[in-house]
């Protein structure tokens, strides 16, 4: 009789914790994030400090193009909180009416950097300079979905040089994919945000400011599907919130 008692007991216990895991698992709330590449180690930092004064909350970035990320929100992504590298990508969102009415938000800007490899020997002086037999490759993003790319299109337009640099373009897919072909070596140059060249110091270094473009601007939103809006809408005002911004800068983000 007591062997059962205490089987019982046991069996009691077990589904008490079972059931405790369960609530809890339950209560836990995700939150998910599409934002720009470049946002990646600086949205990283803001998301653990959001997690830790919202209990329960669990954040998930998703971290790519801006236009990748709007393909995707287009195509019906479970996403809450959008945050894109440009003005432009953005207000394609705002004209689909994927982003909830009165939530988007400039937030923070940026600047567009050519930078090199830190061990090549090259030196450039002005964009001109791209056109030496030395440089061979040149990393940018894909015009067609990376604002980084779209800004040195402009910049390199301006110039008179994208047609004739064309042969030496390798397109890569985010910002932070023609980061990698620097840093590795596996390029000559390549555009960048500055703030992408911040965080790969030790292994590219800035070679000039490419200041012909419209201003970088940031913006955010809540996506007008989101089933979190309200927990959305608490994320977004945190970037925008001083401890956010404090966060920003000191990723070398600047005011929009």
């Amino acid at each position: 009789m007591r062997l059962r008692s205490s089987f019982l007991a046991a069996l009691l216990c077990t589904l008490i914790l079972l059931t405790s895991n369960v609530e809890s698992t339950s209560a836990e709330q995700e939150l998910t994030v599409s934002a720009a590449a470049s946002l990646t180690n600086a949205f990283g930092e803001l998301g653990r400090k959001f997690e830790s004064s919202n209990t329960g909350c669990k954040v998930i970035f998703n971290f790519s193009a801006s236009g990748a990320l709007l393909q995707q929100i287009d195509k019906g992504a479970p996403v809450d909180v959008f945050a894109s590298a440009d003005q432009k990508t953005m207000d394609k969102a705002v004209e689909k009416e994927l982003i909830l009415s009165g939530t988007c938000r400039d937030f923070v800007g940026n600047e567009l950097t050519l930078i090199l490899p830190v061990e090549g020997k090259t030196r450039i002086d002005a964009l001109e300079d791209l056109n030496s037999k030395e440089i061979c490759k040149i990393a940018i993003g894909n015009p067609e979905t990376v604002p980084a790319g779209r800004y040195a299109q402009d910049v390199l337009t301006k110039k008179g040089l994208w047609e004739g640099l064309k042969p030496k373009f390798i397109f890569g897919e985010s910002v932070r994919q023609a980061l990698d072909y620097v840093s590795r070596g596996e390029v000559d140059a390549g555009f960048v945000f500055s703030t992408d060249a911040a965080v790969a110091k030790d292994k590219v270094r800035m070679a000039l400011e490419a200041k012909e473009h419209q201003p970088i601007t940031y913006q955010i939103g809540v996506v007008a599907s989101s089933e979190n809006k309200d927990l959305a809408q608490s994320f977004v005002d945190f970037v925008l919130s001083s401890a956010g911004r404090e966060i920003l800068i000191k990723y070398g983000f600047k005011e929009p």
